[in-house]
């Protein structure tokens, strides 16, 4: 079997020595993360430092991940590369100069919008989708320039359409599913994922309940079953794992994750009044230490060995290291 290396292009954990071991124990060898939600930047260069601090404390386990040389740094060194992403624009508030310095702080993923308009990107909990702004144009323009991927994981399918076409560089949604398995509003329609795939971008297969068919109780075969239909839709070199792991989070963080600041009514999002909270994950996958599962599953229902590594980090690898730096 090829040399195997192990990406989570998604995880927002409540971070802990801890999951930092079972990170380690899972054998991966990059993991982005989620640093900001609804913060402008300077809440989102505390939590910069704050990520920091782990790097420093933690050095045997974790360090921050900047190119794809990085993953491969961490295999030699029995680490993890840990990946800075936003869900969110507002750390750039509204000064397209503060790209740039949040890719030279290490940030590496960006999304355009997070459920609601942005001013960059429409959300995928909009009515309607206007598409890209003004602003969003500009905005992708630099962040192709400097190395910051565009992420369209929570936006409106015209936005990530027109995304795809502006964007110079791939592009990538970094956690979803196709809507034809399970009709979630943040999961995708073929069409996008035809697009996206034309255009040599990547898609990170979701693991979190909401995005699951049948939610909590889905089985690992019927996930690698839509992961082997979408690799004949989109060619299995396009796709990779985006968990959206939220391990060990209170639930007072999903309700931060829908309300932010932006209202003062409750928003239950993908979730309702009698299932509020984070909803358990499927059994199979329960936390880093479950990836290996993934392998066993693939191949269960017909992936080559080369493909299983390719899904299983191989091509978010691949994109790492044609994504990260400048534009040549």
């Amino acid at each position: 079997m090829p040399q195997t290396y192990r990406i989570d292009c998604l995880q927002y954990a409540n971070w802990s020595p801890k999951i930092f071991d079972q990170m380690r124990e899972g054998g991966l060898d990059a993991v982005h993360v989620t640093i900001a939600y609804h913060e402008d930047f300077r809440a989102t260069a505390a939590n910069i430092a704050d990520w920091n601090l782990r790097f420093q404390r933690h050095s045997d386990l974790i360090f921050k991940g900047r190119t794809g040389d990085d993953v491969r740094r961490a295999r030699e060194t029995g680490r993890t590369a840990i990946f800075l992403g936003l869900q969110t624009p507002a750390p750039i508030e509204a000064d397209i100069g503060l790209v740039e310095i949040l890719h030279d702080l290490g940030v590496r993923f960006m999304q355009l919008s997070y459920n609601n308009q942005s001013l960059l990107a429409t959300g995928c909990y909009e009515a309607d989708d206007p598409g890209i702004t003004r602003m969003g144009r500009q905005v992708i323009k630099e962040m192709n320039r400097t190395g910051l991927v565009v992420d369209m994981s929570h936006s409106a399918d015209r936005s990530t359409l027109e995304a795809i076409e502006i964007s110079d560089r791939p592009i990538a949604i970094t956690h979803a599913n196709p809507s034809a398995w399970h009709p979630a509003k943040r999961n995708k329609s073929d069409d996008v994922l035809r697009a996206l795939a034309q255009s040599g971008g990547m898609l990170g297969f979701s693991l979190y309940p909401h995005h699951l068919k049948g939610g909590s109780d889905c089985t690992l075969d019927d996930f690698c079953e839509m992961v082997a239909r979408t690799a004949d839709l989109m060619g299995p070199e396009h796709i990779g794992i985006g968990s959206d792991l939220c391990q060990d989070q209170p639930d007072s963080v999903v309700e931060w994750m829908r309300v932010g600041r932006w209202t003062r009514e409750m928003d239950y999002g993908e979730g309702s009044a009698s299932a509020a909270g984070f909803p358990p994950q499927p059994e199979w996958f329960r936390d880093n230490r479950d990836f290996a599962n993934l392998e066993t599953g693939l191949r269960r229902v017909g992936f080559s060995d080369e493909n299983i590594s390719g899904v299983i980090g191989g091509n978010w690898l691949r994109f790492y290291d044609e994504s990260f730096g400048p534009a040549t």
